[in-house]
């Protein structure tokens, strides 16, 4: 489902995840230089598409557009490195995926077509499962650390308290999203069993509860 190019440039321009990662100090005007480039290349790219038609030309649109998204957010994560903009370009990565995914499925029908919208979503809800993760495990041990460079002579028993919590809270924030990805893949197995029908169909339906633990 994934986009080879979407996929391509999230591998060449992506960052690390969190305000620890070191990051080159951007100023306003190569700032301002970086947004006008991306947007002369997002308007190059959207032109090269007209020579195609139909659903091609939809993916073309719909990678272009994603691409710049990306960009501008990897930019505001350069620019602004804080653990919210590091997220955003997690986020801006998952909606261009899904956004190219979804285009894709307009070349199937059928069970087909609703199997690949289904896996699409149910990329998309791991993707921002994961970004929402990251974002809370990366300002937990910020805290930590905080808490611990403020404790750390006269009360280490409260420093030690704090990297315990930083830990309940990137253990709660990591089931979190295994459950939500859990749910998207039990969509997607539901999904696929409307190929079938009668005891076949529920025979797959039941299978796939007992997969996911949805009796």
């Amino acid at each position: 489902m994934r986009s080879p190019g979407i996929h391509a440039l999230a591998v060449a321009a992506g960052l690390a995840f969190g305000t620890g990662a070191t990051a080159e100090v951007m100023s306003k005007a190569q700032y301002r230089s970086a947004e006008k480039r991306i947007q002369a290349e997002h308007k190059a790219a959207k032109a090269a598409c007209d020579s195609l038609a139909g659903n091609a030309k939809d993916i073309c649109v719909a990678e272009a557009k994603g691409k710049a998204g990306i960009a501008r957010a990897e930019l505001q994560a350069r620019y602004r490195p804080t653990a919210k903009h590091a997220k955003a370009v997690h986020v801006a990565k998952a909606e261009a995926e899904y956004a190219v995914a979804i285009e894709r499925c307009d070349d199937r029908a059928g069970n087909q077509k609703d199997v690949c919208v289904k896996e699409a979503k149910a990329a998309r809800v791991r993707a921002l499962a994961d970004a929402k993760a990251r974002k809370t495990a990366s300002e937990a041990d910020a805290a930590a650390r905080e808490a611990t460079a403020k404790a750390s002579a006269a009360a280490s028993e409260t420093a030690a308290q704090s990297q315990a919590k930083a830990t309940e809270i990137k253990i709660e924030a990591r089931r979190e999203a295994a459950a939500d990805s859990r749910d998207a893949d039990y969509a997607v197995a539901r999904e696929k069993c409307d190929a079938f029908s009668g005891a076949a169909k529920d025979a797959c339906i039941g299978e796939a509860e007992a997969r996911f633990g949805k009796r």
